[in-house]
């Protein structure tokens, strides 16, 4: 078994407010836990408006295809419409 763990860290440059920050978060990971089957939360930064750190969790029987799902993932938020930019992303996987 396979768990892969993703950390992605955004800025939200035209936020002015926590509502703001919670509707364009919703967003993102209502999306990314529909489109590709995963976990997915905001982890850190609850308190500030304009940044985000969201974690995806996976489980996989094979390492490869946690790493693809979450590599996609992490395509889908870079290349999606979201009002936001990137400042890094960690991709991690565990093998039990």
């Amino acid at each position: 078994m396979n768990i892969g763990v993703c950390k992605i860290s955004l800025r939200l440059p035209e936020n002015m407010s926590l509502k703001g920050k919670r509707h364009v978060l919703k967003s993102i990971t209502s999306r990314v836990r529909n489109k590709f089957n995963v976990a997915v939360a905001e982890v850190d930064d609850n308190d500030v408006w304009q940044v985000a750190t969201i974690g995806i969790a996976c489980v996989s029987n094979n390492g490869r295809h946690t790493n693809q799902v979450l590599s996609r993932a992490v395509d889908f938020v870079v290349n999606g419409r979201f009002d936001v930019e990137i400042l890094d992303y960690s991709i991690e996987i565990i093998s039990v």
